[in-house]
């Protein structure tokens, strides 16, 4: 009887124990689709993380390193007051370079609020000076005191204001999608976890039969843990695949990398997706097989 019985084992469990789990059914579906599923929406959220992450050092780079020198005076007054800004500016350290922008540009820059057809006489604009800076950067503090000394009507605007809220909403950004991928990542170590307890339940006679004839808990546990990651990890790869397909036909990058999709070496991100489900999937089939297991009488 005894020698039956471990012929039966043998066979259910096809000699390295992978037939224990049913090869298609429910939990199979389930499971593939849940990792093909969630691997494509890690692939958006990886995408969506890592195109804040390009904007905020964008922004960074380019808004660092412009500032503008506003002058507002009274008409006699102003042609010698933006002279006397434009020589400060000569003679401070950390300026690289600087123009007078034209009336043409200044209107323009007004455009989308006020209108194209905006009338000269009515709304006198202030002049502009579009400076650029350094790597290192001027005396901010000291350039400004300079300046309200020469050219009273002078204020100096190294764009702070305007850079720091943009670069945190970026990096906020950054957040959430790095936060959605660490909740799917959790999202799917629970599906897989659901389904392998419902595999474990369904074969609750052949678990029976193989403790029967000195099958160990960990033999078993192993049998699931292969199955269920063999199953995630190509339900991952199919998702990722797709995910990765749409990213690069609907949400290119663009040449200056400035769209939400990946750029670059970034596109080798998808493809840690499928191993990283696959490691979920390991852990949360090991320990809902362990869990059960013990519940078993």
């Amino acid at each position: 009887m005894r020698r039956a019985l471990a012929g039966l084992a043998r066979r259910l469990s096809g000699g390295d124990g992978v037939r224990i789990v049913p090869p298609t059914g429910f939990t199979a579906r389930l499971t593939v689709f849940s990792a093909a599923a969630m691997a494509m929406l890690a692939v958006f959220a990886l995408a969506l993380a890592l195109a804040a992450g390009r904007f905020a050092a964008g922004w960074e780079a380019t808004l660092a390193r412009a500032a503008t020198v506003r002058v507002a005076a009274p008409a006699g007054e102003l042609e010698a007051q933006v002279a006397a800004a434009l020589r400060v500016l000569d003679q401070t350290p950390g300026v690289e370079s600087f123009r007078r922008l034209p009336e043409a540009e200044r209107r323009a820059l007004l455009a989308p609020w006020l209108g194209a057809e905006l009338p000269a006489a009515d709304l006198p604009l202030p002049e502009l000076i579009e400076v650029t800076l350094g790597a290192e950067g001027p005396d901010a503090e000291g350039l400004r005191l300079r300046l309200a000394a020469e050219a009273p009507g002078a204020l100096y605007d190294d764009h702070g204001r305007w850079r720091e809220p943009a670069v945190a909403a970026a990096g906020r950004l950054r957040t959430v999608g790095l936060a959605a991928a660490a909740l799917i990542a959790a999202a799917t170590a629970a599906m897989v976890a659901l389904a392998a307890q419902a595999s474990l339940a369904a074969n609750r006679g052949v678990i029976e039969v193989l403790r029967l004839v000195g099958a160990r808990d960990r033999f078993i546990v192993a049998a699931f843990v292969r199955r269920f990651t063999l199953r995630a990890l190509a339900g991952a790869a199919a998702g990722a695949a797709l995910g990765a397909a749409v990213v690069a036909l609907l949400l290119p990058a663009g040449p200056l990398s400035a769209g939400p999709g990946f750029s670059g070496p970034e596109w080798l991100w998808p493809l840690a997706v499928p191993p990283v489900a696959a490691l979920v999937a390991f852990a949360a089939t090991r320990l809902a097989a362990v869990r059960v297991l013990r519940e078993l009488p």
